[in-house]
């Protein structure tokens, strides 16, 4: 019989209403499991890893939960993992998860828009259908995969796209890779499979990788600020395709000539990122020594650069996330 683990995390499908009326996580894998309902093909093992809504998980939560992951996955018995997550940064989450999978089976998130104690409660039927394509032949070798509302998204270049619909989920790039109907995944897309990095280095949890975002009349204080305060990494959500502004290449070169790894992405949600613009526009800023990563939405590429940073050196890390960040345009 298939062999599925089911690791629970809190979030919105986990919650429940407090006294004061607001929802706090709440519910453990056992309790999820059974609103779901059995599944007499499938054996399915409940394993509590926190209980947390997803707005509060830190990077060192994060790497818990990848090295929960793993720790099920040197389970030979074990044919597949289901992580149920928040939604507000499930993106995050699934995205490092991918980075370091090196197996072929799969690890599918799911959560909830709706609490288990109000009305039309959507978690039990999303667990339900993570579980089945967890448990189904074809999802393996596509990594890390998240199942929702019906459909199913490859973590890379997934984004959170809608605060309260029921299905708020969107991929930067394309669409969903298939559907989850009530015997398994019907696939319409396989994502490419980049070698996987190794799990976060001893001090990911505790790394500064900050995330400024440009607007209009953005000055660069926070920007100095950050390096004065030597951090390692800082990720620029700029404008349009990744422009800054003139004001900003100064303060950029000074980064990138204290150490620090400036990674320049996008603020847009949908699109590629592309060097057109001079005058503080995306060539100066890589010009000025910014590494683009516009090809992955900017959360991920801040996870994506603390990776790299708590396992390289700076400048390895930098040349990875170049390489990196060009390979991502093809998924």
């Amino acid at each position: 019989m298939t062999h599925i683990v089911v690791l629970a995390t809190g979030g919105t499908i986990a919650s429940r209403t407090g006294p004061g009326g607001a929802s706090v996580a709440a519910d453990g894998a056992g309790a999820l499991l059974e609103a779901a309902g059995p599944d007499p093909s499938v054996k399915v093992e409940p394993v509590d890893v926190l209980r947390e809504n997803s707005f509060n998980l830190t990077l060192e939560d994060l790497a818990s939960i990848a090295e929960a992951v793993q720790a099920q996955l040197a389970r030979p018995e074990v044919d597949g993992i289901v992580l149920t997550h928040g939604t507000d940064t499930i993106e995050e989450t699934a995205f490092l998860l991918d980075l370091v999978h090196a197996d072929d089976r799969p690890v599918v998130l799911t959560g909830a828009q709706i609490a288990p104690d109000r009305d039309g409660s959507d978690g039990p039927r999303n667990l339900r259908q993570a579980i089945g394509v967890a448990a189904a032949p074809e999802a393996r070798g596509l990594g890390v995969l998240v199942a929702f509302a019906g459909q199913l998204f490859a973590a890379r270049g997934l984004r959170k796209a809608h605060t309260l619909l029921p299905q708020p989920f969107a991929a930067q790039s394309g669409g969903p890779i298939g559907q989850v109907l009530d015997d398994g995944p019907l696939l319409t897309a396989r994502p490419a499979r980049p070698e996987p990095l190794p799990l976060p280095g001893p001090g990911f949890g505790s790394l500064r990788v900050e995330t400024l975002t440009l607007s209009p009349g953005a000055t660069p204080e926070l920007l100095d600020h950050l390096v004065a305060q030597r951090a390692p990494g800082i990720v620029l959500a700029g404008t349009g395709s990744g422009n800054l502004n003139r004001g900003y290449l100064r303060s950029l070169r000074a980064a990138v000539d204290a150490g620090t790894v400036v990674a320049l992405s996008s603020r847009v949600p949908f699109g590629p990122g592309a060097a057109i613009y001079g005058s503080g526009g995306a060539v100066d800023a890589i010009a000025a020594g910014a590494v683009p990563a516009t090809a992955l939405p900017f959360p991920q590429t801040r996870i994506l650069l603390a990776l790299l940073l708590s396992r390289f050196p700076a400048d390895v890390a930098a040349d990875r996330l170049r390489h990196r960040a060009n390979r991502e345009k093809g998924i």
